[in-house]
């Protein structure tokens, strides 16, 4: 139907398009041929015009060309002010309150808090707004539709970033290939590590192993050497012990059978001995 639409009919169409909630993009619009005618009919050449600043301006746009162009209902207005919100959101990060009220020909803060707040919802921008600062920082904003003029600057601007984007994935390579060696460095020293800590416990063990067969054979020999002089000791005492038996000069056999000299009987004190009984007188 949008295409066969014709003279009236296409004006119409694009008074419907710029009104038309959650429509943001109009390239598509544009190109088609009976839009195209709309700018050789002088009934309705502005009909054309607005649906450029619609796909490519701003609302100063309008302002500077309004007794051209078709008057804008309330829908119209507040899209065109999202659309310029965008705009000015692709040049600066920071948009200060201030600029806004300006550009957007709001009177309060109010209402300008509102209609960022408004286009945030509708996605055409994302950000946080800063009232202390009184500013608006912004994190997205949507894309427009491009103007043929736009182009050049656009493939520049490409340019620029695909050389700073290869400059970055080369320092990004070099970076990663530096961390990779210095990587494999420190892995390579931590193993080292690990085999001096792992040959250092080898090592300790071995030598307790050592030290407890020493400890172990010194005292088998101790016990060795104090059984061999108690045995030597159970020896000399009973030596001793046969020594020291009661013998009267005969052998042991002859003392058992009775054969033994005989202890010598004292001096006798007979008459003839040399005690003699003292008498009385």
């Amino acid at each position: 139907m949008s295409k066969s639409a014709k003279g009236a009919a296409a004006a119409k169409l694009v008074q419907d398009a710029t009104s038309a909630p959650g429509v943001y993009v109009f390239a598509q619009l544009l190109d088609q041929q009976n839009v195209r005618e709309l700018q050789n009919i002088p009934n309705h050449r502005g009909s054309y015009d607005l649906l450029e600043i619609f796909a490519h301006g701003t609302y100063q746009d309008y302002k500077t060309n309004t007794a051209a162009l078709p008057p804008l209902n309330t829908a119209q207005l507040t899209k065109l002010k999202y659309l310029s919100l965008a705009s000015m959101a692709t040049q600066s990060r920071i948009l200060g309150y201030g600029q806004l009220l300006s550009a957007l020909d709001i009177s309060s803060i109010r209402e300008l808090e509102d209609l960022i707040i408004d286009a945030i919802y509708q996605d055409i921008v994302r950000g946080k707004l800063d009232q202390k600062e009184q500013q608006f920082e912004v994190e997205f904003t949507m894309g427009r539709d491009l103007q043929m003029s736009q182009l050049p600057s656009l493939l520049e601007e490409l340019r620029q970033w695909q050389a700073s984007s290869s400059m970055f994935l080369t320092y990004s390579l070099l970076t990663c290939s530096c961390r990779s060696q210095r990587t494999a460095g420190v892995i390579a020293a931590l193993d080292k590590k690990i085999e001096g800590v792992m040959q250092q416990e080898k090592n300790a063990k071995l030598s307790l192993e050592q030290h407890e067969a020493q400890r172990e054979a010194m005292i088998q020999e101790i016990q060795a050497k104090s059984k061999k002089g108690r045995a030597e000791k159970d020896a000399a005492e009973d030596t001793m012990e046969l020594d020291d038996m009661p013998n009267s000069g005969g052998s042991t056999l002859g003392s058992l059978l009775g054969f033994g000299n005989k202890r010598n009987k004292p001096p006798s004190t007979g008459p003839g001995g040399m005690f003699r009984k003292r008498t009385r007188a």
